[in-house]
């Protein structure tokens, strides 16, 4: 096992996940790849821009969410482990797969959150999503 990719979402349990990962790196001296993908561009998805001010915000949401991925890189390489930060726009599910392929990924690493009712009855799930799609193995932490 030489790649592992770990889906980064922000959360506050985020970092378990990280960890998690970390320990699987050192045991296979793999590269950790901690990918986060943002929503897509609203042209990609037949959705108008907006006004300058949207794509201010979320430029800067961008920047921000770039700069929390090269700290953590920054963390894991600190600890002598080798990883690499992707910040990537587009669907998820297709963005990983596409990923793994590129990267040579041996490893998907997700996090499992708990959801309510509704999010359950009306949202896909994304690590189920992944694990239907993915042709690697997908190693699922609970986030508790």
């Amino acid at each position: 096992m030489k790649n592992i990719l770990v889906t980064i979402d922000f959360e506050e349990k985020g970092q378990l996940l990280i960890e998690k990962a970390a320990e699987l790196a050192i045991k296979f001296k793999a590269k950790l790849w901690l990918v986060h993908v943002a929503a897509p561009d609203p042209d990609f998805i037949g959705y108008d821009v907006g006004p300058q001010y949207i794509r201010d915000v979320l430029a800067k949401d961008l920047r921000n969410e770039h700069k929390l991925l090269q700290g953590f890189t920054n963390q894991l390489k600190e600890k002598n482990i080798e990883a690499e930060a992707l910040l990537v726009q587009g669907t998820t599910i297709e963005t990983v797969v596409e990923l793994t392929e590129k990267l040579a990924i041996d490893l998907i690493v997700i996090g499992k959150h708990e959801h309510g009712f509704f999010h359950k009855t009306f949202m896909v799930s994304t690590d189920e999503s992944l694990v239907e799609k993915s042709n690697i193995p997908v190693l699922i932490v609970p986030l508790k």
